[in-house]
């Protein structure tokens, strides 16, 4: 269980949910699945493919999300569409209008749905109570907001916000392009994005570039600000650091792997090492990245 691309949310200090509580909530709403015209089911399924919802180890807590979505492509339902049209046309004899087909492709849908192959997918969510965050593994919003979303269903009055900080993420990196220093423990590594702020919003990438030295420079000069920047946490952990303070392309260094596989005798035990060593490094990680940003903003907490 190694996370890729992560969300920070900040828990109010005054949240108390245990895990036990947790537990008890999220199984008053499980996935189930689609039934008849349902194009899409929620609910809370197990993170380890057994009946626990919960993964709990040194007080840090692993949930997961289901999602079950009918596949109807719109394909399918123009075809059919198309081939009712033709007869109503050829019975009728007079060119079907747009609200017929409008109410024409909303009936096949209806009429497919039942049989339409049902797909499911799983978003994880790691809750840390000891440093007041919960951790979203998802590559874009509109996932991570889809899993508050069911969380905010299932647990009544959560408070849950955004991390923000003092320096806004593309102001930092920035300045450490520009000739800071990087914060202590962090290296810059070879990948930046670099955007115009005027209309243009002209946008310069590099990949596995070195990014010392006059041309990164006179892009900044000319207005361009940092909106991704690859970085390394004290030779453990590699990711891309976004404008919007996402982490995203998470890679936990071969020497922090070999320390899990080294003393794992089964696949239980690797599970439970592998989140064990993800949340203790990742935890000191989000840490140091937060004190690197300024802190958090006052009264975030």
């Amino acid at each position: 269980m190694w996370f890729k691309n992560i969300f920070i949310y900040r828990l109010a200090a005054e949240c108390t949910l245990t895990p036990a509580t947790l537990q008890e909530k999220l199984a008053t709403k499980t996935l189930q699945p689609c039934k008849g015209l349902d194009k899409q089911s929620r609910g809370w399924v197990s993170c380890r493919g057994d009946d626990r919802l919960l993964h709990t180890t040194n007080q840090q807590v692993l949930f997961a999300l289901g999602v079950e979505q009918k596949l109807l492509p719109a394909s399918i339902i123009n075809r059919f569409a198309k081939e009712r049209v033709a007869d109503i046309e050829a019975q009728q004899g007079y060119k079907v209008g747009r609200k017929e087909l409008k109410d024409l492709k909303e009936a096949i849908t209806d009429e497919l749905l039942p049989r339409a192959f049902a797909l499911q997918r799983t978003t994880y969510a790691w809750l840390d109570p000891v440093n007041g965050r919960l951790i979203i593994e998802a590559a874009s919003m509109l996932k991570a907001e889809e899993l508050l979303e069911q969380l905010g269903k299932t647990v009544d009055n959560l408070p849950v916000k955004p991390l923000h900080t003092v320096l806004s993420p593309v102001a930092a990196m920035t300045d450490w392009l520009s000739g800071e220093n990087p914060p202590a423990g962090f290296s810059i590594d070879q990948e930046l994005e670099l955007r115009a702020t005027g209309e243009s919003r002209a946008t310069v990438r590099y990949a596995n570039h070195a990014l010392e030295g006059e041309e990164i420079l006179a892009h900044i000069a000319a207005g361009k600000r940092a909106t991704r920047l690859g970085m390394t946490w004290n030779d453990r952990i590699s990711f891309v650091l976004t404008e919007q303070l996402q982490i995203k392309r998470l890679e936990f260094l071969d020497i922090i792997k070999e320390e899990s596989g080294s003393v794992a005798d089964n696949a239980e035990e690797m599970f439970e090492l592998d989140f064990t060593l993800m949340t203790g490094e990742l935890a000191k990680m989000l840490n140091d990245l937060t004190e690197a940003l300024g802190g958090e903003l006052p009264g975030m907490g």
